[in-house]
């Protein structure tokens, strides 16, 4: 079973044609699959949106009436598919966008690594050329920590490329040890996309025997909404998270 998860806020353009590009992958690529999406007090219809869609997917909506943000619902989407599996090394959660930026066409690939032994399989992001400025930004600052010495080990996993894309593959056997280690310590605590999906990966590397990345291209030119990113800030708060990270031990090498 593939479980994609996909938390969202606000997304009603999108998220509905996100979910029959999803069905069109899955009737040409015929593995066992259920969607969670997390509807995040969504104002714009979102909810209205997904209903219909659980009557023609294996759909299920969780959520919440009140904000919670992006890790909190990340973490929420992880414990649903590692409550439901019934074979936990041979299943595996999906984590992707809900606002087109992540391309349903690439899980195919992702599935094709963690069948051949990866426990984790990364999206290693093409940032396009027509991407906001704000992501261009993003991406030229974060650049950087890898390059301070002190933080370098903050942000380098052993078979990552980019850790801080969206779109990514996990067995389910490995989140529920990464979960498991966890308890009830948040997945992060730094309130950016980025460095969730950053600390996501910290959390998975020890319990992972092979991490691998796969190229994944983006898109923003379908999405109808600005970026929610803002650079200078969400950059300067990983770079914090990381030094504040930089005594911890690295991930093994598996």
């Amino acid at each position: 079973m593939l479980y994609i998860c996909i938390p969202t806020h606000d997304e009603a353009p999108t998220v509905g044609v996100l979910l029959w590009r999803i069905r069109k992958v899955f009737q040409e690529y015929t593995r066992e699959y259920e969607v969670l999406v997390y509807d995040d007090a969504s104002t714009d219809g979102t909810r209205e949106v997904l209903e219909p869609y659980e009557k023609a997917l294996p759909l299920t909506v969780l959520g919440s009436a009140t904000r919670v943000g992006y890790a909190k619902a990340v973490d929420a989407l992880l414990r649903e598919a590692a409550r439901r599996t019934r074979y936990p090394r041979r299943d595996a959660a999906i984590l992707m966008q809900a606002d087109f930026t992540d391309r349903p066409e690439e899980i195919p690939e992702l599935v094709k690594r963690f069948e051949g032994g990866a426990d984790v399989v990364v999206g290693d992001r093409e940032i396009p050329a027509d991407a906001p400025e704000e992501i261009r930004k993003m991406q030229k600052y974060v650049g950087w920590i890898p390059k301070v010495w002190p933080l370098k080990r903050a942000v380098t996993i052993p078979g990552v490329k980019d850790p801080f894309g969206s779109m990514r593959l996990l067995r389910i056997a490995t989140v529920r040890d990464l979960l498991r280690t966890l308890d009830t310590t948040p997945l992060s605590a730094v309130p950016s996309t980025w460095q969730t999906n950053l600390d996501l990966l910290v959390a998975a590397a020890p319990h992972a025997r092979r991490m691998e990345s796969v190229p994944v291209t983006l898109r923003y030119d379908l999405r109808p909404r600005d970026t929610r990113r803002q650079a200078w800030p969400e950059a300067w708060g990983m770079a914090k998270a990381a030094w504040a990270a930089r005594k911890q031990p690295p991930p093994p090498s598996r």
